[in-house]
This record gives C-alpha cells, sequence and structure tokens, in this order.
C-alpha cells in the first residue's frame, strides 16, 4: 500500500513534527502545553491528566478554569450598549413599538439569518407586537437588501425594517430605502468598510469604530443582545406596566442563538461559549416546537449537542434557502403549532435530501476542474453554468478540505455568476473580496475571514482569479501557512476507554477557537473497513498491545484517506482524530471519527 506518507522516527514531545506528510498531505503536529499547568489544572479540578493537558494547551489556566468548564451567561454577557450604535437602534425600535408602527425584520437565508430573524421576531411576538419577516429568494435575489426588497417592504406601510446577518455593506438598497422614507437598523457582524450605509444605526461589532471586543459573535449573538437592550428599554418607559404584560423569556430565546452561533462557524470563546453552552440546555428542554420537529425528522434520540445543531439540525434550516423556499427555516423556527412545525420540518428534511444530490453532481465537475489547477495555484476557483446557488458554499468547503488551501465556487447564470468561498486559516477572504470590489472586479462581494460571497461579471472572472490569486498567495506566504492536523495526544487503543472520553466531554461545547481534542493512535490495523451511508469508511481497529475500537471516516471513500483504510494490505498505520461516546442501542460504547492517516 502506498500511503504517500512521510513519518518521523523519534521520539515525540510537544511542538514537534509527528508526520512530516500524511495521506492527505498535512504534516501532524504535537499541540504544545505547558506540562505543569496541565498538571495543576487536573488535580485542582479532578480530571484526568490528559485533560488538564488539553485545557493547557488552550490556554485555560486555573484563574479562568472554572469559568470556562461552567460558562454562565452572568459571567460573559457584556453590556449591550457597549457595542457602537445599540442605543440608537433600541430607542427606534422602541419608538416603533410604542407608535404602533409596522416593523420589518430582513433576515439572510443561512442559519445565522434565520435564528437572528426567528429570534427578533419571537421578541416581538412576546411583546405584542408582530413583524413582518423577509427573506430573500438566493436564486432571483441574491445575498442581502436589495432596492426592489426595499421598496416593496415600504409600498406595504413598513416604516422600520432591521435587517439581521446582512445590510453592512449595502449602500445603494438603504440609500434608495431612505429616500423612500423607510428607517432602517443594521444587526451584522460581516467584515465593515471605513464607510457605513444610510441607516439610523449599524450595530455590528466589526465596525472599524466599535471598541466592544465582541467581533467573534455571529448575527444571532448580536440580535440576541439588541433584544436585551430593547427590553430593557422598554421595561424603563413603563411599556410592561402599561400594558399589562409580562416581560418575555430571553433566556428561553438562547436554542435559537446556540443554533446560529455554532452553524456560523464562530469562535466559540468567551460569550459565544457561554451562548452555545446554555443554548444547549435549553434546546434539551424541547421547548421551541420547529427545533422539537427538526430532532425529531433528524432522528436525534440523544442529548443534544453541538455536533447535531452544526450537521444535522443546522442544514435542514439552511436547505430552504438553498435549494427550496427561501423563507421557510426562518418559519420554522418562529411558528409555535406543533403541526404546522411537523409539517415544515418534514418539508426541509425532504429538500436537504435533494440539496445532497445536487451537490454530488456539482462537486464531480468542480473536483475535476481543481485537480487540473491545484498544482500551480494558491487559490481553487471552479466555475460552472447552472450551477445552483444553493450548494457552491458547500462544493467550496469540499474543494478547501481536499487540497487544504481557500477555495471559491461560481455559477454562472448567462453572463453573471454567483459565488462562494471558503478559506483556511492564515487568510482572511473577506477583506480580500472587499479589495476586490474596491477594485472594479466584482458587482457585489462581503464576508468574514472565514467564507465570502461575491457577484461578478463572466468576463470580470480571469482578472479577478489573478488578482486575488496574487492576495491568498501573499497570505499564505506572510503567515507561513502550511497545512497542518494539530494533535493533543498519543493514545493506545485499549486505552480509550468510555470513563476517559467522557471526562473530555467536560470541555464541550467544541468548535472554532476550542477545538475538539485530537488524539493519534500511533500503531494501529484496521481489522475490517467497508463503505457505509453517503461515502463514508468505517473500521474496526485492532492495537498491538490489544483492543478494538470502532471507527469512521466521513466522506472518505474515494479520497487518499478512504483509500488508506480500505487497502491497507495488512500494514500498521498511523491514525489521528476524534474520540467521541456512542451510545446507540443503549450501549456504553466508544467511537473514534477519523481525521487522517500515516504509515507507522
Amino acid at each position: 500500500m502506498n500511503t504517500a506518507a512521510e513519518p518521523i522516527s523519534r521520539k515525540m514531545s510537544e511542538g514537534d513534527v509527528i508526520v512530516a506528510k500524511s495521506v492527505t498531505g498535512r504534516r501532524w503536529v504535537m499541540r504544545g502545553a505547558d506540562d505543569r499547568a496541565g498538571l495543576a489544572l487536573s488535580q485542582r479540578l479532578g480530571l484526568p491528566d490528559v485533560v488538564g493537558r488539553v485545557m493547557a494547551a488552550r490556554g485555560i489556566d486555573l484563574d479562568a478554569a472554572e469559568a470556562f468548564l461552567d460558562p454562565t451567561l452572568r459571567d460573559a454577557l457584556p453590556d449591550p450598549s457597549s457595542l457602537i450604535g445599540m442605543e440608537e437602534a433600541a430607542a427606534r425600535l422602541v419608538k416603533a413599538i410604542n407608535d404602533g408602527e409596522s416593523i420589518g425584520i430582513f433576515g439572510d437565508y443561512d442559519v445565522d439569518g434565520a435564528t437572528s430573524s426567528a429570534l427578533l421576531a419571537r421578541f416581538l411576538s412576546a411583546v405584542g407586537v408582530p413583524a413582518r419577516v423577509y427573506i430573500p429568494d438566493r436564486m432571483k435575489e441574491g445575498y442581502g437588501p436589495s432596492t426592489p426588497a426595499m421598496l416593496r417592504l415600504r409600498a406595504e406601510g413598513i416604516s422600520l425594517v432591521v435587517t439581521v446577518d446582512c445590510g453592512t455593506t449595502a449602500f445603494e438598497p438603504l440609500e434608495a430605502a431612505g429616500d423612500a422614507g423607510l428607517d432602517v437598523v443594521v444587526v451584522d457582524h460581516h467584515v465593515a468598510e471605513p464607510a457605513l450605509p444610510r441607516a439610523v444605526s449599524v450595530i455590528n461589532p466589526n465596525r472599524l469604530d466599535d471598541t466592544s471586543g465582541q467581533g467573534a459573535l455571529a448575527a444571532v449573538g448580536v440580535s440576541f443582545l439588541f433584544a436585551i437592550a430593547t427590553n430593557r428599554m422598554l421595561r424603563d418607559t413603563g411599556w410592561y406596566a402599561a400594558n399589562d404584560r409580562k416581560e418575555p423569556d430571553l433566556l428561553g430565546l438562547l436554542d435559537l442563538v446556540a443554533l446560529g452561533t455554532v452553524c456560523d462557524v464562530v469562535p466559540l470563546i468567551g460569550l459565544n461559549r457561554a451562548f452555545v453552552s446554555q443554548g444547549l440546555k435549553v434546546m434539551a428542554k424541547r421547548q421551541n416546537p420547529g427545533l422539537v420537529a427538526l430532532a425529531d425528522v433528524a432522528r436525534v434520540d440523544s442529548r443534544l449537542t453541538e455536533y447535531h445543531a452544526g450537521f444535522l439540525l443546522g442544514p435542514r434550516v439552511n436547505a430552504g434557502g438553498r435549494v427550496g423556499e427561501a423563507p421557510m427555516g426562518a418559519r420554522l423556527l418562529m411558528t409555535q403549532d406543533p403541526d404546522e412545525a411537523a409539517e415544515l420540518a418534514q418539508r426541509l428534511d425532504e429538500w436537504n435530501t435533494e440539496r445532497r444530490e445536487i451537490e454530488a453532481q456539482v462537486l464531480d465537475v468542480a473536483m475535476a476542474q481543481a485537480e487540473e489547477i491545484a498544482s500551480d495555484a494558491a487559490l481553487i476557483v471552479a466555475s460552472g453554468d447552472g450551477w445552483h446557488a444553493g450548494v457552491i458554499g458547500i462544493v467550496a468547503g469540499r474543494l478547501k478540505e481536499r487540497f487544504n488551501r481557500p477555495a471559491f465556487v461560481i455559477g454562472f447564470e448567462g453572463d453573471t455568476g454567483k459565488g462562494s468561498g471558503r478559506s483556511v486559516e492564515g487568510v482572511d477572504l473577506g477583506s480580500a473580496v472587499i479589495a476586490a470590489r474596491q477594485a472594479g472586479l466584482l458587482v457585489n462581494g462581503g464576508g468574514h475571514k472565514m467564507a465570502a460571497g461575491i457577484t461578478v461579471e463572466r468576463d470580470k472572472l480571469p482578472e479577478l482569479q489573478r488578482f486575488l490569486d496574487e492576495r491568498v498567495a501573499n497570505d499564505l506566504a506572510r503567515n507561513a501557512v502550511v497545512p497542518t492536523l494539530r494533535v493533543d495526544g498519543s493514545i493506545a487503543v485499549k486505552g480509550v476507554q468510555p470513563e476517559f472520553v467522557e471526562s473530555l466531554q467536560r470541555l464541550a461545547p467544541f468548535g472554532a477557537g476550542n477545538s475538539e481534542p485530537r488524539f493519534m493512535l500511533p500503531s494501529v490495523r484496521v481489522a475490517k473497513a467497508d463503505v457505509v451511508g453517503a461515502g463514508h469508511v468505517r473500521c474496526f481497529l485492532s492495537g498491538p498491545d490489544g483492543g478494538r475500537l470502532k471507527a469512521i471516516a466521513f466522506r472518505a471513500a474515494g479520497e487518499p484517506l478512504g483509500d488508506a483504510l480500505l487497502q491497507t494490505d495488512g500494514l500498521a498505520l498511523q491514525l489521528a482524530g476524534k474520540l467521541r461516546p456512542d451510545n446507540w442501542q443503549g450501549r456504553e460504547d466508544v467511537q473514534m471519527i477519523i481525521d487522517d492517516a500515516a504509515a507507522v
């Protein structure tokens, strides 16, 4: 078997390169940690030594340890007014509520937009004020506010629109809205330019003049702070007393905050960690009919975790915006009717299946294009006519994972293409896209460091590709970006026991900024391997000193990792991956999620 791996045969220590080149082209590096700090953490908290080491490797010291293990909003929540523009925005919304104005919510069509829209709509409904929620059609209207949409809302009699997860760079549409007498409050988190659009207020922790330190928030987190600020102002001005109403249960909305935060892949540190940790507890209470129906249709029969939110619930919410009806996800999350929720969840599940089929077709062609240019380009760009805008972002993510570099996938309709990009650590894709737009190479574009969206004319594509490739190459060189897999420790197969894996779960929720611990099995044999589901490779592993372990490599069939697992020829491998509880059919067991492999 040729694994295309180049292991380094010497004693492993902190910071060392363990494998120079794995089957996926990555090097494995031992995550550095202070052993003394790790030992102190494990002794103080009563945790296994390796768990203390994992915490130390993530910069968690004794002072921060308890808050890390038990994150609470009491400790993490800032004063919403620390975000610039918050007071002005809350005051305008309170005025609209008091004056009986018609209020609109304009949201993006992804999970962050859907959860943000649903959160504000549910808050306003509890206040006693219905809101008109508008989610644009991805194919017909594209991303963010458009002039026709703004004017349509104004024609419906709406006098205040709150945009969520969009609006920071919608200069022309918001100018047209203002001219038509429509006030706009922007609630967003995407990269901002020095100039801001015409609006009553732009709440965005990534404004260049914002000093709140909350730039890691997803839009749903900013929306939650906006609801807190508005609720406080309503209380202070006597709204609830005058209308004999109870204040809304804002903590009951944290399930939406957790879902949007996880699915937008923002760092799960600080306030975001508290949002997700507490939000998952709210989600477990099954109070939101839409989330209950989603969990049921996704056949989730265990405690909900960030994995379920990100990989089972989120994709189904997204499916309406990708291949179905754009407002469907927000509608599901807003409804209070269990029967309606069940119907909407079923339709979203069907669209999610359709989305996977479309995605597979586009991925095949995009992968072939990428293979031809991968050796020469810093940035992978694949494009095609008629590629569905609802799957290009997912395909871009697949290309990024396969080639370990930023990728854009663009679908053209006529002479105009819609593109979605995904980046790697060390390359700020959002800033590169804004620079391209300012250079006149894009019709529209924006995003953040790890993801971006563009609209480009066909004849500008070659020049755009050269422009972005040069910027990406400079970032890669300046930041010495090398495809790297970080490993927290080495463990024998027989040492992978349920009690150990359960102790690792104390460090959850995992995600960007708090990566799930990854361990290396230094020498294992694949006793059995086969392909299951949608191209997953299932394995049964055995160690040289005994023990057996179930394992799976997701979407690995036909890829170098899958080939290595399926064609071992009896040779031992080094494997790297994550260890998770596996309680299928009530049995307490463990499973490894394989990320990579290398020769011994």
